[in-house]
């Protein structure tokens, strides 16, 4: 008697031996290498931003540590996490504990920190969406997902216009997370939830002279 895994099986072979033997083309004409001048680009990505709830700190590069402390002290952000490869010099006005993170600690372990601090890889300005690649400065994904706060550095220069444009900077065997704003979800009735998959408040410092 044929067991349920051999129809199953013998349901795919059928179908993959009437498949056609070439990768069949996909059509790419979309939009692609929109620009914006700093000062609009800026604007819609803070607009996209507020939009999902996030809070946005423009500041300039010399700035950096100034405004992250304020932002750890307003959420009363004591024990931080960091990535190995973080600008020590972001963190130079935090008075709390940093902790740096390691593929080592187990990732429940990570609830127990105030807050993460990352830097960002690329971002895109219409859609308000930050890409995390994984790198030294960024980290692991579970350090960007289980803390309660956090805080990512974004540099103007790196916000793309557009989804096509960002996504052609990124290198397509690195581990990506794509955050729009504090994580959230909605439960039976449309109220909206925030931090059941994430970080319940995301806040992002925009770096606008780099």
């Amino acid at each position: 008697m044929t067991t349920a895994r051999e129809t199953v099986l013998g349901r795919v072979r059928d179908a993959l031996a009437l498949a056609p033997a070439a990768d069949t083309p996909v059509p790419r004409a979309y939009r692609t290498g929109r620009t914006l001048p700093d000062t609009e680009r800026l604007a819609l990505f803070t607009d996209r931003l507020v939009d999902y709830k996030a809070q946005v700190h423009p500041c300039t590069a010399d700035r950096t540590a100034e405004v992250v402390a304020e932002v750890l002290r307003e959420r009363g952000a004591r024990r931080i996490g960091v990535p190995a490869g973080l600008d020590p010099r972001w963190l130079t006005a935090h008075d709390g504990e940093v902790q740096q993170d390691s593929a080592d600690i187990p990732a429940p372990r990570l609830d127990a920190l105030d807050g993460v601090v990352t830097a960002s890889a690329v971002s895109c300005a219409e859609t308000g969406t930050i890409f995390l690649d994984g790198s030294p400065d960024q980290g692991r994904r579970a350090l960007s997902l289980v803390p309660d706060l956090h805080v990512c550095v974004v540099d103007l220069s790196t916000v793309q216009v557009g989804v096509p444009e960002a996504v052609a900077r990124l290198v397509p065997e690195r581990p990506t997370t794509l955050i729009s704003g504090p994580s959230a979800t909605s439960d039976i009735e449309l109220e909206r939830v925030e931090g059941v998959h994430g970080p319940r408040t995301l806040a992002v410092v925009i770096r606008t002279d780099v």
